[in-house]
C-alpha cells in the first residue's frame, strides 16, 4: 500500500485581506480529495509562521506549505510548498503557482518536484526572494500605512506617494568586481526575478544558480523615474544609465548617513547598523515546484 503524503500547512489567516482565513477549509478538503493527509496551523502574528515550521521540522515534517502572501512564506522557509493568497506573492511565481486559487494550487502542489533553490542571509536572517535598500523599504513603510489598498493599486500607488518624500540615501555598495559610492536611489539583491509584485528588479535571476542578482538604481528626477517605472515593470531597464545589473555571492552595503532601513521579502526591518554584508546560500531551500 503506498504511503500516505503528510502536508503540513501554516497559514496566515489575515493574508489576502482574510481570503486565507476564508480558504482554509477549501484547502485542506483539497489535499485530503487528492489523497494527502494534512494539519493546518494559524499563524497569530509576524514571527509566528517560523516557529511553527521549526517545531514542525523538528517533529519530522517533510513537507510544509505555505498558504498566504511573501511575508508568510518568509516566515516559514525550510523546505515548503507555497498557496498563494496576498498582494504580491513574488515567490508564488517562482513556484509555479501564481494567480491559480488555493484548489488549484493544492492541486498544482501534489504533483510538484522538490527542487533545491538558494536563500539569501542578512543580518542573521534568511530571505527567499530578495532583500532591499534604499527606495524599496520606504515604499513598505508607506504601503503598510496604507491597508485600504488591494490588487494593482497596493503596489502601484505607494511607489508614486513614496517617492514625493524620498530622499535618495549615500551609499557604499561593494562586490567582486564592482564599487560604487554616491546618492542611490535604491539597491535590490534578488534571488528571485521580481519583487513588489510586479517589478521584474532581476529579469535574468534563477534562484538555484549560487547567485544573488543585484539591481542598483542611482539617484533620479522624477521625469526619469516616471520613465524607469514601467520599463522595471517589462524588465527592460538594463541599459538605463541609471541602472547597474550584476551577479554575485556576496555584496555589503554601507549608509554613509543614518542607519540602514531595509526589507526582507516585503518585511521591514531596522537592524540599528550603517553597513552590512548580503550573502547567498546556495541549495538551502528544497522547493515543491508546479510544473
Amino acid at each position: 500500500m503506498k504511503p500516505l503524503i503528510h502536508a503540513h500547512v501554516v497559514l496566515n489567516p489575515a493574508a489576502g485581506r482574510g481570503a486565507a482565513g476564508r480558504a482554509l477549509d477549501s484547502i485542506a478538503r483539497e489535499f485530503h480529495h487528492q489523497g494527502w493527509s494534512v494539519e493546518v496551523e494559524c499563524t497569530e502574528g509576524p514571527g509566528h509562521g517560523a516557529e511553527l515550521a521549526a517545531r514542525a521540522v523538528q517533529r519530522g515534517a517533510q513537507r510544509i506549505v505555505a498558504v498566504g502572501g511573501d511575508g508568510t512564506v518568509h516566515d516559514v522557509a525550510n523546505g515548503f510548498g507555497v498557496v498563494p493568497i496576498g498582494s504580491g506573492n513574488d515567490f508564488a511565481k517562482l513556484a509555479g503557482v501564481y494567480r491559480h486559487s488555493p484548489v488549484r494550487a493544492v492541486r498544482r502542489l501534489v504533483t510538484a518536484q522538490t527542487t533545491r533553490f538558494d536563500a539569501g542571509l542578512v543580518c542573521g536572517e534568511y530571505f527567499v526572494n530578495s532583500v532591499g535598500f534604499g527606495f524599496g523599504p520606504e515604499v513598505v513603510r508607506v504601503r503598510n500605512a496604507m491597508p485600504g489598498l488591494s490588487g494593482f493599486a497596493s503596489y502601484f500607488v505607494p511607489v508614486f506617494r513614496a517617492f514625493v518624500r524620498f530622499r535618495p540615501p549615500r551609499f557604499e555598495v561593494r562586490a567582486r568586481g564592482f564599487a560604487e559610492t554616491g546618492y542611490m536611489m535604491m539597491v535590490e539583491v534578488c534571488n528571485g526575478t521580481t519583487a513588489g509584485g510586479s517589478y521584474r528588479f532581476a529579469p535574468d535571476a534563477l534562484p538555484g544558480d549560487g547567485r544573488l542578482d543585484v539591481c542598483l538604481v542611482r539617484r533620479v528626477s522624477l521625469l526619469r523615474f516616471l520613465m524607469a517605472v514601467p520599463r522595471v515593470m517589462r524588465g527592460t531597464h538594463a541599459t538605463m544609465r541609471e541602472v547597474a545589473l550584476f551577479q554575485t555571492r556576496e555584496i555589503t552595503i554601507r549608509s554613509l548617513e543614518g542607519p540602514l532601513l531595509l526589507h526582507l521579502d516585503g518585511e521591514l526591518r531596522e537592524p540599528d547598523a550603517h553597513q552590512c554584508t548580503v550573502r547567498v546560500k546556495p541549495g538551502r531551500l528544497k522547493v515543491m515546484v508546479a510544473r
